[in-house]
């Protein structure tokens, strides 16, 4: 399978290429160049295979050309190394808990198979290849540790200076070794900017073999189309699918209409934000008005010009085919804190700050629809946002894991958000 650019169709590559590029030479976000459905022998034993098999038969299409089946196999079993179970919290409402990876965060599918994919192909690079990623929270811990002690790589991880929980801040800045943080006096989409500068750099990419670690990497969007076949798996046949993805830079989403493309029956996906609400805004008023980010919470889904758009602005051609197919929400603090403590008292369910917008989104669309099944993602441990979980449902136990983070040793460097402070780190 060949890929080619968002903003030009004459731009054709390899998987190889796009993953070490990232982002395509005019700027633009690599796609493939064909999404088809999966044969009947898949969907004739869908039923039986196991979370591994399912992600083979998802990947394989897109990485054959530049992998053998032996590989291919290596990298799904590295990357579903966890569980994802599908949790029902009430009567037509499941949560698809994807924190139980080794940083407690959904990214945790995304990077691993990133890291085993490039650990693959930087056996067969002359020169070592630096990761380099922005993050809003989860993705930075995610990352690093799926590239902690990778042969042939470095990570340099951009995040914005007070803008991250303690303990998602302390998971990428206490590794050492190949990675290293930098702490950006900014904010997220200052830091996106950042790395988006530095891969228009001609002069650096002749230097430092640049690739990226977040969602506009297609060897990082491709497995997070797992989620929702893994999901439907976990269903009866046949039950009618609703999606609600707690959203920033959409990189989920935009998974979720691969999967759909793919053959996966989904009736609608829910676009659920913060108050970052650039998304349902269009949907509702076809207007495309990115502004700053706005400090939330839910810190994650800060991001006010969303990366992964220009990718689903490509997927569906006009903002009427995009709103047929998503529905947009935004809720404020308030809403979120509001949803923890509710759906604590009545089920016991402990949501985080991000799964509480993709609950949200789940109970007010089952108002309108109440025979629909929705399935919010919910996208990290609770424990993650400690102090905002606490202050709704009580005590949240820290896992060992995490715990022994909170006394490790802060390793990072602070620069402003200008890009010859982050070019000088090259």
């Amino acid at each position: 399978m060949k890929f080619h650019s968002t903003r030009h169709a004459g731009l054709s590559f390899s998987f190889r290429e796009a993953v070490l590029h990232g982002l395509a030479p005019d700027g633009g976000l690599v796609v493939p160049e064909q999404i088809s459905s999966l044969p009947p022998s898949f969907w004739a034993n869908f039923s039986r295979y196991s979370p591994e098999e399912i992600a083979y038969e998802v990947a394989w299409p897109f990485l054959k050309t530049d992998f053998i089946p032996a590989q291919v196999q290596q990298i799904v079993q590295h990357t579903l190394s966890f569980s994802i179970p599908l949790v029902r919290v009430n009567s037509s409402i499941y949560s698809l808990e994807l924190f139980h990876g080794p940083t407690l965060a959904f990214k945790d599918v995304g990077a691993r198979f990133l890291a085993a994919v490039l650990g693959h192909l930087a056996k067969d690079e002359p020169r070592e290849t630096t990761v380099l990623v922005a993050t809003s929270g989860d993705t930075g811990s995610a990352v690093a540790h799926g590239f902690y002690n990778v042969p042939g790589t470095r990570v340099v991880v951009l995040y914005p200076s007070g803008k991250v929980s303690e303990l998602q801040e302390k998971q990428f800045t206490t590794l050492g070794g190949n990675i290293t943080a930098l702490e950006v006096e900014g904010t997220f989409d200052d830091c996106q900017q950042l790395v988006k500068q530095a891969f228009a750099d001609a002069d650096l990419r002749q230097r430092v073999s640049l690739t990226s670690a977040n969602s506009i990497n297609i060897a990082r969007l491709l497995p997070q189309t797992f989620y929702y076949f893994l999901a439907a798996a976990q269903l009866p046949p046949e039950t009618p699918l609703v999606f609600s993805v707690p959203s920033g830079n959409f990189g989920n989403l935009t998974a979720g209409v691969l999967a759909q493309r793919m053959g996966l029956p989904v009736e609608k996906f829910l676009a659920a934000t913060n108050r970052n609400d650039t998304v349902p805004v269009y949907l509702r008023t076809g207007q495309f008005d990115p502004k700053p980010s706005v400090p939330t919470i839910s810190n994650a889904m800060d991001v006010g010009n969303p990366s992964n758009f220009e990718r689903l602005v490509h997927l569906f051609g006009t903002q009427r085919m995009m709103a047929a197919a998503l529905e947009g929400y935004a809720y404020s603090d308030s809403e979120t804190r509001d949803a923890i403590r509710t759906l604590f008292r009545d089920t016991g369910y402990v949501l985080d700050p991000h799964g509480a917008i993709g609950y949200l989104a789940c109970r007010d669309y089952a108002t309108r629809h109440p025979n629909a099944c929705c399935i919010f993602l919910e996208t990290a441990h609770p424990v993650k946002f400690k102090e905002t979980v606490e202050g709704q449902v009580g005590e949240v136990e820290v896992p060992e894991r995490l715990r022994k983070l909170l006394t490790a040793t802060k390793q990072s460097i602070k620069i402003p958000a200008r890009y010859e402070a982050l070019r000088s780190q090259f």
